[in-house]
């Protein structure tokens, strides 16, 4: 495995063979900071190098490996873009025991501690709005650059699902699972997805949610599942919920589709 050993308060020493590799990227680093936000699945660092400030994002399970080669698969492809925000692609490393991702710096915090931070009820409904807008915006897109499916996507995570489940990969039961499988939702359109639209995952830039993060399930996929993890954290709150659809105003999932969708979740 990748050594990763602190060097000083807030600061972290790269092992000297990653060190090496990511420098054919970024140029010589003067420093690497983990970042006080950490997800569980990877380790992320602010890299201060020669050519500018980076992303390096490391994952070590052979899972969340799995997921940070999808996401730098979709960043790579998604490079020259402009209409959807996101990082951008500098390169991708795989080892032996690790694998790890270097994109842009960008601005910003996510919405989770923009909501946490701010003490203002309109403020708050105003940064809801425009995630709602910017989620709407992307489900009206569909592009040629993102990975396609043999089988339509619910079939695919359901799949997905079983495997991580045979092969203790997951907290979700089998219980759910079959109860899943055997309630599929009504069929709707596929249109692009975020895949993982928490307010963990969206990032608020000038007081608006302005970029996407995390895009590992970035693909034509079920809008529903987007939209049922988007409104989990003030779903309690009906005038923030009220302030959401504002914003994204293509569909309103319903109870069921809510239950199921967050149900599938569990095993991810």
């Amino acid at each position: 495995m990748i050594e990763i050993t602190k060097s000083k308060v807030g600061l972290v020493k790269l092992d000297i063979h990653l060190q090496e590799k990511v420098e054919q990227y970024v140029g010589a680093i003067d420093s690497a900071v983990p970042l006080e936000e950490q997800g569980c699945t990877s380790e992320v660092r602010r890299i201060v190098a020669a050519n500018g400030t980076y992303i390096l994002k490391s994952a070590f399970k052979q899972k969340y490996r799995e997921w940070l080669k999808a996401e730098a698969k979709v960043l790579e492809n998604m490079n020259q873009q402009r209409d959807i925000p996101l990082p951008k692609y500098v390169g991708f490393i795989e080892e032996k025991d690790s694998s790890h991702l270097m994109m842009s710096d960008e601005p910003g915090i996510t919405l989770t501690a923009a909501l946490r931070n701010s003490s203002s009820t309109l403020v708050k409904h105003e940064l809801v709005r425009s995630f709602g807008n910017m989620l709407n915006c992307l489900h009206e897109k569909h592009r040629k650059e993102l990975p396609q499916g043999e089988t339509d996507w619910l079939a695919r995570q359901l799949a997905i699902a079983k495997r991580y489940v045979d092969h203790g990969l997951t907290s979700g039961e089998i219980q759910l699972l079959k109860h899943l499988e055997e309630n599929r939702p009504k069929t709707v359109q596929q249109t692009m997805i975020h895949g993982d639209c928490t307010t963990g995952n969206v990032l608020v830039i000038d007081s608006e949610v302005r970029m996407f993060i995390d895009v590992a399930g970035m693909i034509d996929g079920d809008p529903r599942y987007d939209e049922s993890l988007a409104i989990g954290a003030f779903r309690e709150d009906p005038a923030c919920l009220d302030a959401f659809y504002e914003g994204y105003s293509r569909y309103r999932v319903t109870e069921e589709e809510y239950q199921y969708f967050n149900g599938l979740y569990e095993f991810f």
